[in-house]
């Protein structure tokens, strides 16, 4: 049903749609954590996510969509944002993003994870654990009532007062049946102000933490998003959805994975 502003307000039918999406999106983050690890380059990477995807009966949403080329997003250190997968071989101590949106019966689940390649900085280690906590910050106050900007500004709060900028130049969306719609999710804002929440919004929440500077270039080839200064950036998403009572997280990891580093098969 479609609410005001063309919001799709959800009912208990399609959060069971959405709730299958959202397990295999995460199911998909869980399944890759062993195979990150020095030497292995992000495409096989993303041919292992895109076999997966499609030996469980979904559809890898980011391949072909406005030209994409790839099944995921793998962005790696300074990259902060829909890196894409090829070549390149991850090293001792990076941090990588890995960012999975899984369509299954026509719902869309969308989710993304950081992972640390062997013994990262502390530098990295701590942004990493403040920016998921910065993400499960805004996800607590979501509740009926409540307005996008509380999420923001739940969100901005923690990052200053950790001493992070915040990227201002990509934001949570609304999803279901399409990979984006509205609401626009900001990770900034001023508590009381922006859209009220209402029961059966959908949406995902995605900050992304820089150590430097918030400013963003987009490279040559449209996708990447990189850090100016080349500072470390980091990013955790989840898909949730507003309930009479509070809020239901979709990509929770089936594995119980939350913030590297993750337990791995030996």
């Amino acid at each position: 049903m479609a609410g005001r502003n063309g919001i799709v307000l959800h009912n208990e039918q399609d959060f069971v749609g959405l709730r299958a999406a959202g397990r295999l999106a995460a199911a998909t983050l869980d399944m890759i954590t062993p195979y990150v690890k020095p030497g292995v380059t992000t495409g096989e990477l993303d041919r292992i996510i895109h076999e997966y995807t499609l030996d469980h009966g979904a559809i890898p949403a980011p391949l072909n969509y406005r030209g994409f080329p790839k099944s995921c997003c793998i962005s790696i250190n300074h990259v902060v944002c829909h890196g894409i997968p090829g070549d390149k071989a991850l090293q001792e101590g990076d941090i990588v993003n890995i960012d999975v949106t899984s369509i299954v019966d026509g719902w869309y689940g969308d989710n993304s994870r950081m992972y640390t390649v062997g013994k990262v900085p502390l530098k990295a280690s701590k942004l990493i654990k403040t920016t998921y906590d910065c993400l499960m910050r805004g996800i607590e106050v979501v509740r009926p009532g409540a307005t996008l900007g509380d999420i923001g500004h739940a969100i901005q709060t923690l990052a200053e007062k950790n001493r992070y900028s915040i990227v201002e130049d990509f934001c949570g969306h609304g999803i279901g049946r399409t990979f984006h719609a509205e609401p626009t999710v900001l990770h900034y804002g001023k508590p009381g102000e922006g859209m009220k929440l209402k029961a059966g919004m959908v949406f995902t929440i995605e900050p992304m933490l820089n150590i430097g500077k918030a400013d963003v270039k987009i490279l040559d080839d449209g996708w990447t998003a990189v850090t100016r200064d080349r500072s470390l950036s980091a990013q955790f998403e989840h898909m949730l959805g507003v309930t009479e009572t509070g809020y239901e997280i979709f990509t929770l990891s089936p594995a119980g994975y939350t913030c590297p580093p993750y337990p791995t098969e030996s």
